[in-house]
C-alpha cells in the first residue's frame, strides 16, 4: 500500500495541529499514513520552504498530501495553500463561527494556546512536574497527603508517564507506588497508602502486554517471565478487589485516554486546562 503523506504546520510546537490531525485520520484504519510536523513556520521564507517539502513528498507520484494547518499569520497561509495537497486550516473551521458568535475579531496572534502568557498555569504545570518526579514508583510517601491522585500498579504499567502527562497537560499533584513482591505476599497495602485510600486509583495490563514491555527493559531472569507477570497481574487485581480500588486496564489504551480516564473516574479538579 502506498503511503499518504500527512503534514501537520504550525508557527509553533505544533501540538494542536498534531493532535487534532492524527485524532482524524486515526479514524481511517486501511490507509497508510507518513506523518511529517513541520513547526515554527513565522516568516514568509519558511512558509515557501514549507511548500517546498510537502510538493516533494509528491513528486514521485503519491497520493496527494493531507494537510493539516495551525497557522495564524495571513501571508504563510496564504503562501502554504498554494501547496499540492488538501489543505485543512484548523482556524479557518472554526474562528470565524466563533467570532460571529462572541461579537468579537480574533486576535491572530500566534502561540496563544501553548505559550507563557500565562504564567500562573504555566508554574503550575511545572510545579506538579515536579512534584511527580519527586513522588515516582514511592521514592518518598511523605507528600502524598498533597497529592491529588496516587496511581499503582506493577512495574511498567504506565505509572510514571501518566503521572508526567496529568502534571504538564493539567497541574494535577500525581504520585506512583509500584506493587511488589512484599504487597503480594501480604495481599495487603502499606498502611501510609491506606490512610490515602480515597486518593488511590489502580493501573493493570494484560500479562502478555507486560511481559513485552519488560522484555524490552530487561529481557533476562524472572522480571519479564510470563509465570511471574501473570502473578503480579493477577495478585494486583486481587489487591484492587480487596479494597474497591478504581482501575483502568491501560493495555490497548494512550497516556492521554489513561489520563481522561482516571480523572473522569476521581473528580479530581485539573488545576489548569491543557
Amino acid at each position: 500500500m502506498t503511503k499518504r503523506s500527512v503534514f501537520f504546520l504550525s508557527d509553533q510546537t505544533g501540538v494542536t495541529a498534531e493532535t487534532l490531525g492524527h485524532s482524524l485520520i486515526t479514524q481511517f484504519s486501511a490507509q497508510d499514513f507518513r506523518q511529517t510536523t513541520l513547526p515554527f513556520i513565522d516568516t514568509e521564507d519558511k512558509a515557501r520552504e514549507a511548500v517546498q517539502t510537502i510538493n516533494a513528498a509528491q513528486a514521485d507520484g503519491s497520493p496527494r498530501a493531507i494537510v493539516f494547518s495551525t497557522l495564524v499569520q495571513g501571508e504563510c497561509r496564504a503562501i502554504v495553500k498554494e501547496a499540492n495537497g488538501l489543505y485543512l486550516d484548523i482556524f479557518d473551521v472554526f474562528l470565524d463561527q466563533l467570532a460571529e458568535e462572541l461579537q468579537e475579531k480574533p486576535s491572530y496572534e500566534p502561540g496563544r494556546a501553548h505559550g507563557m502568557s500565562d504564567i500562573d498555569a504555566y508554574m503550575k504545570r511545572i510545579e506538579a512536574t515536579n512534584f511527580a518526579l519527586a513522588n515516582d514508583d514511592g521514592g518518598t510517601s511523605r507528600n502524598y497527603d498533597v497529592a491529588d491522585v496516587i496511581l499503582i500498579g506493577v512495574s511498567r504499567s504506565g505509572k510514571t508517564p501518566t503521572c508526567l502527562y496529568l502534571a504538564l497537560q493539567y497541574g494535577v499533584y500525581a504520585a506512583n507506588y509500584p506493587l511488589t513482591d512484599e504487597e503480594f505476599e501480604r495481599g495487603e497495602l502499606p498502611g501510609f497508602l491506606l490512610k490515602q485510600k480515597e486518593k488511590l486509583f489502580g493501573l493493570s495490563i494484560e500479562p502478555e502486554r507486560l511481559g513485552q514491555i519488560r522484555k524490552e527493559r530487561r529481557a533476562m531472569g524472572s522480571y519479564s517471565s510470563a509465570q511471574q507477570v501473570r502473578f503480579e497481574v493477577r495478585e494486583t487485581n486481587k489487591i484492587f478487589s480487596r479494597y474497591g480500588i478504581p482501575n483502568v486496564d491501560t493495555t490497548k489504551f494512550s497516556i492521554e485516554e489513561i489520563s481522561s480516564r482516571i480523572l473522569d473516574s476521581t473528580g479530581v479538579e485539573r488545576r489548569v486546562r491543557a
